[in-house]
């Protein structure tokens, strides 16, 4: 028995919903295998994405980004070839997909690229300039002019 019950977190947790759904969520997914997909960093704040797309064009797929949801579908069109194909064996997958994937807070999609049945999506992180790290500079208690005279300290400079 492989299923989880996250019903003790939402009673004991208030405010951390979201984080439940999302781990309820991928629970849920984690048995879907089809495509298979990979995820590495490629430096401090950049990402990728592979998902193996195997006899998939660029126009029957889709790369969506809707409120911090990353959506890869693959809808695959009919062949019209006129002949009908005998398969010996089938090992391509051509059925439709949908891939979901939950990027964190600033995580944008920079591109995507299908190559050599490998669709590679690139992403980044971009924090906004209010909560990137910063250094505050240290007074040394330097002169302040006061009333025409320097002071530096409390003491009196001539």
């Amino acid at each position: 028995m492989r299923t989880f019950d996250f019903t003790p977190l939402y009673r004991s947790a208030v405010g951390f919903d979201r984080l439940a759904a999302m781990l309820e969520s991928a629970a849920r997914t984690s048995e879907q295998g089809w495509p298979p997909y990979n995820i590495q960093s490629t430096g401090e704040n950049q990402y990728r994405i592979e998902v193996a797309v195997a006899g998939f064009s660029p126009e029957e797929l889709n790369v969506e980004v809707k409120e911090n949801l990353l959506t890869v579908t693959g809808r695959k069109t009919a062949n019209d070839d006129g002949a009908e194909r005998t398969f010996l064996h089938r090992g391509l997958a051509e059925r439709d997909f949908e891939r979901r994937f939950q990027l964190a807070d600033y995580v944008v999609v920079r591109n995507a690229d299908l190559a050599h049945g490998l669709l590679t999506i690139d992403l980044a992180r971009e924090l906004p300039e209010a909560l990137k790290p910063r250094t505050i500079a240290i007074g040394t208690g330097g002169a302040a002019l006061i009333e025409g005279k320097a002071e530096k300290s409390g003491k009196k400079v001539a």
